[in-house]
């Protein structure tokens, strides 16, 4: 199994993950990341510094994406009517270690700084960081765009609200190169039309030489497994610990070193989808409703559309998405029965119940050793999961037990003191 992905071919497919919302996916990010381009292109920066522009755009409302309550209040354009710093900050804690990413965390931190310095970091006018200055432009005319009003006719509307804010919120020099090329219909066409964002990512592929590892995958996969674990407070150290456990029991069935580490992406990305799940559901301490329970069975139909996109992921999106397909074909949410169900995908199931019954829960508490073991054998009997994998994990328990232990302990600090930035 060989990795050579472009970071945009990776940075665009989990941009989306950032869009996802209990009625679709909606396509702020990609939009942001378009008009960023426009304007870089317009005031003449190199391709180094458009690149890093752009995927910083991709990924500017990243610390936000675990709260629903953030995500709505950033589509408000009022600005001055909400905070809507922390999750800039919280953007900043999440990627400013990180060596595949981390010269994204400055832009990232102040993309809502006010020009005029009444912005908690106390910037003001051009110490603001150039990329950040674009993408505030960039998301707040993206705000104003309403899909339902023909685009022509918002236009004017769009310009006038962002010129009042110019020298204020805005940095003036980049309004009026905005108003320069917003002369042009395409740029609008372009923005409103979602057929185009091939194209766009197709001709920005040329950003640099630079491409991603699987171990540089990895990496980035624990960054949005701590945000995916951060939807509720009961699944601190979920994702890493599927993660761990599908390796384990990759390596006992005699998986390559290189396939355990996509096992490993498989199990840090299986939720992804959930992030379309309102924390409320998510959270929820009693019996979902029928209307919730569909709401859920959600999460790896995204799970699924978003990793399919990157180059290289097609056994990982298996792996990741068919968590909650069954071997009696009554699993979701694409029925797939025992015969195409692949091992890979057995094992992320086998991971995933085991690591959710010895986990604390708002509907019950942990269970105890044996209770897990009669309910994942019993799971077995009614062709729920693959049983040379369970007799497997059963075989190995203890040290499945410590990996879980070890996974607790090292829990991200955010999520032990319980802070969602």
């Amino acid at each position: 199994m060989q990795f050579n992905i472009h970071p945009i071919n990776l940075l665009r497919a989990l941009s989306m993950a950032l869009e996802l919302t209990n009625g679709g996916l909606s396509r702020h990010h990609w939009r942001t990341a378009l008009i960023s381009s426009r304007i870089a292109e317009f005031i003449g920066l190199d391709d180094v510094q458009q690149q890093s522009l752009v995927y910083a755009a991709l990924l500017h409302d990243i610390g936000a994406a675990s709260s629903w309550e953030e995500k709505k209040a950033l589509h408000n354009f009022h600005v001055d009517q909400m905070d809507i710093y922390s999750h800039a900050e919280a953007g900043y804690e999440l990627l400013k270690d990180s060596p595949q990413l981390g010269m994204l965390a400055i832009p990232i931190r102040h993309h809502h700084d006010y020009w005029d310095g009444r912005s908690p970091s106390g910037l003001a006018g051009k110490d603001i960081p150039l990329a950040s200055r674009i993408i505030n432009l960039a998301d707040r005319l993206e705000v104003l765009l309403k899909d339902q009003v023909f685009i022509f006719e918002q236009r004017p509307d769009i310009l006038s609200a962002i010129r009042k804010l110019s020298g204020s919120y805005f940095d003036p020099e980049l309004v009026k190169v905005l108003h320069e090329f917003a002369r042009q219909e395409s740029f609008w066409l372009d923005l409103v039309n979602p057929h185009y964002y091939h194209n766009f990512f197709r001709n920005i592929d040329v950003y640099g030489l630079m491409r991603f590892t699987i171990d540089d995958v990895i990496n980035i996969a624990e960054i949005f497994a701590t945000i995916i674990d951060r939807t509720s407070s009961f699944t601190a150290t979920h994702s890493r610990s599927v993660s761990i456990m599908a390796a384990f029991l990759a390596e006992a069935k005699g998986y390559s070193s290189e396939e355990v580490k996509a096992m490993r992406i498989a199990g840090l990305l299986h939720d992804l989808g959930k992030l379309a799940i309102p924390n409320e559901i998510l959270e929820k301490p009693g019996k979902l409703t029928e209307w919730e329970f569909a709401t859920i069975k959600q999460h790896t139909y995204y799970t699924y559309r978003i990793l399919e996109q990157i180059d290289g992921f097609e056994l990982i999106a298996e792996w990741a998405a068919y968590h909650h397909e069954t071997l009696d074909g009554a699993g979701y949410p694409f029925r797939i029965g025992e015969s195409s169900l692949r091992l890979g995908s057995r094992i992320v199931a086998v991971a995933d119940v085991f690591v959710a019954l010895t986990e604390n829960r708002p509907y019950r508490i942990p269970m105890s050793p044996d209770k897990v073991e009669k309910v994942m054998r019993g799971m077995v009997a009614n062709r729920k999961l693959d049983g040379s994998i369970v007799a497997d994990l059963f075989s190995h328990y203890s040290n499945a037990f410590d990996l879980m232990q070890v996974t607790q302990l090292n829990k991200p600090a955010a999520q032990k003191n319980k802070q969602y930035g």
